[in-house]
């Protein structure tokens, strides 16, 4: 494939996965609000561009990788976005809007000529350095087809649906799943600590049996026990997807009750850490209320 790709998003998942395409051997054009960002990827052959609108006159197809929703429609169609390009035939997202913003997109973008692909992944930044990410792809099976080499660059692509929206749904029920797990693992972990069990030894033993998911399988053992809290995806953001998952769920007219307690305790852990404090803090909600410390015992001894 000779074709040029347009990236916009270089953050902490943005970044990695750009760096694959690079890698892979796509040409790429870049673009974003930080200037050092752009000047690195410049560095490693990539072109720049100044905006959203000057990427989009330059390549048929964009990446997106985008914190927030309002932040993906400002850039789709706010000034200088990608809508007012010349050339751009498709958007793939690969941010987490919810389906209901990723559908009015696709509406509104289809206006201009420009078909919006929600295309949101999941991972977690090692996932994105690895290029081991599952990519959600909904759109057009030609495109998928496509852009199969591309998306492989990325990590594992899927697809979904030729619904706009559903790839995203897909996405909230993923994210729904593992925010449950940290805050249900925070908790069982913390009682276990409480009563005298070493969490080190816990944590092995539940990965080694039928309590093991991703929360105690991945958060504890990298950012956790050691006490980095350095995972890498923010509070804000956690707490932002399980609430565009209770949304679309009420617009479905589902009341789901368990997972209405994993938003109050997401929306807890902002009020109380932050959005920008790293999502594994969560535990320390809980330690702190049962004055206990979940940590690798062994390294101190050692």
């Amino acid at each position: 494939m000779s074709e040029t790709f347009g990236f916009i998003g270089l953050g902490n998942m943005g970044a990695p996965m750009a760096q694959n395409i690079l890698r892979a051997g796509f040409p790429l054009v870049v673009h974003d609000a930080r200037e050092s960002a752009v000047e690195s990827f410049v560095k490693q052959g990539a072109g720049s561009a100044a905006s959203p609108s000057e990427l989009a006159s330059t390549v048929e197809t964009i990446f997106l990788s985008l914190p927030t929703p309002p932040i993906v429609e400002a850039v789709a169609l706010g000034e200088n976005g990608i809508a007012w390009g010349s050339k751009v035939k498709r958007v793939v997202d690969l941010s987490t809007t919810g389906p209901y913003m990723a559908a009015s997109l696709a509406e509104r973008l289809k206006e201009r000529g420009v078909r919006w692909i929600d295309s949101p992944i999941s991972g977690g930044v090692a996932g994105a350095k690895a290029g081991s990410v599952a990519v959600m792809f909904s759109g057009q099976r030609e495109d998928f087809t496509d852009l199969t080499s591309v998306l492989e660059a990325i990590g594992k692509p899927f697809y979904v649906s030729d619904k706009p929206g559903l790839a995203q749904t897909m996405k909230l029920v993923n994210n729904m799943l593992s925010a449950a797990a940290m805050v249900l693992s925070s908790e069982a972990i913390v009682m276990g600590a409480k009563a005298g069990l070493d969490p080190k030894i816990m944590v092995d033993v539940i990965n080694a049996g039928s309590g093991r998911n991703t929360a105690t399988m991945q958060k504890f053992p990298n950012s956790i026990l050691p006490r980095t809290f350095d995972y890498g995806f923010a509070t804000g953001l956690m707490h932002k997807d399980v609430q565009l998952f209770m949304q679309e769920a009420e617009r479905m007219g589902l009341s789901l009750e368990a997972c209405r307690t994993v938003l109050d305790a997401w929306q807890k852990a902002v009020d109380t850490l932050g959005p920008d404090s790293d999502f594994t803090r969560i535990v320390t909600l809980e330690e702190k209320k049962y004055g206990v410390e979940i940590r690798d015992r062994s390294a101190e001894s050692g």
